[in-house]
């Protein structure tokens, strides 16, 4: 899978870039890793909505305990890799019927946080159970939504391109060839959103920090992100839209 996010939609944690830049720096425009993509899963499902910004899904090369999904629901795009333990208790909760799969139920809970539930973010998020990684898309509000499960069950990356845009993927090669040295694993039992950065739905009281990541050559990569039990935090809800939407924007 892969997601791909112009500058302009999302703005990556500062530490997510390797100091001072890699060097030599190899890394890629959004645009060269979506083609690269392409190229190398011929098969793959891409939708791309603008000119630096996509997100791209192929069932190719998949673990059999972690497949990955696409759908498109009201202008809202979500990739999902894994698996839901309690999907069927989502179901009823959220009033679905039995045919919806793990990726239509997150679209869903997000079009419920988006539209109706004031409540926090990370309260519902920690109602996933699982080992599941996603990366949604609201074309509409150009929103965007990642996660992973606490356990960080399926691998998930994200990075910065030479031109600054956002990338997410289940292939750290991927990224390690697009993104340089400034890539470094997503942090499990976290969620990144476009209009409130990274969060812990783990830890929800608590600070996210970044801690400076070392390769084996000992040059610097992008930073890897903890949660800081020193540093409390407020919780958040989600911002509503239409006639609530002077909510206080925190997602």
């Amino acid at each position: 899978m892969l997601g791909i996010f112009h500058k302009s939609l999302a703005h990556a944690p500062e530490e997510l870039s390797a100091p001072g830049g890699a060097s030599p720096d190899c890394r890629k425009k959004g645009v060269e890793i979506l083609r690269f993509f392409s190229h190398n899963n011929p098969q793959a499902i891409s939708v791309q909505f603008d000119e630096d910004s996509a997100v791209a899904y192929t069932s190719k090369r998949q673990a059999l305990l972690r497949p990955r999904t696409f759908a498109v629901v009201d202008d809202i795009f979500c990739v999902f890799v894994g698996v839901l333990d309690n999907l069927p208790s989502l179901r009823q909760q959220y009033g679905l019927s039995k045919n919806v799969d793990e990726v239509k139920q997150v679209i869903e809970i997000y079009r419920a946080l988006r539209d109706r539930a004031p409540y926090p973010v990370d309260q519902v998020m920690g109602d996933l159970s699982g080992q599941f990684a996603f990366v949604l898309f609201d074309n509409h509000t150009r929103t965007i939504l990642a996660a992973a499960d606490c356990q960080g069950k399926v691998p998930f990356f994200w990075g910065i391109t030479s031109d600054g845009s956002l990338c997410f993927s289940d292939d750290a090669q991927l990224l390690k060839a697009g993104c340089g040295k400034s890539f470094a694993p997503f942090p499990a039992g976290c969620f990144f959103s476009s209009k409130g950065g990274l969060s812990s739905f783990e830890h929800p009281l608590n600070e996210v920090k970044a801690v400076p990541r070392v390769d084996s050559q000992g040059h610097m990569c992008g930073s890897t992100f903890k949660v800081d039990r020193a540093a409390p935090k407020h919780s958040a809800s989600f911002p509503r839209v239409g006639s609530d939407a002077t909510w206080p924007s925190a997602f």
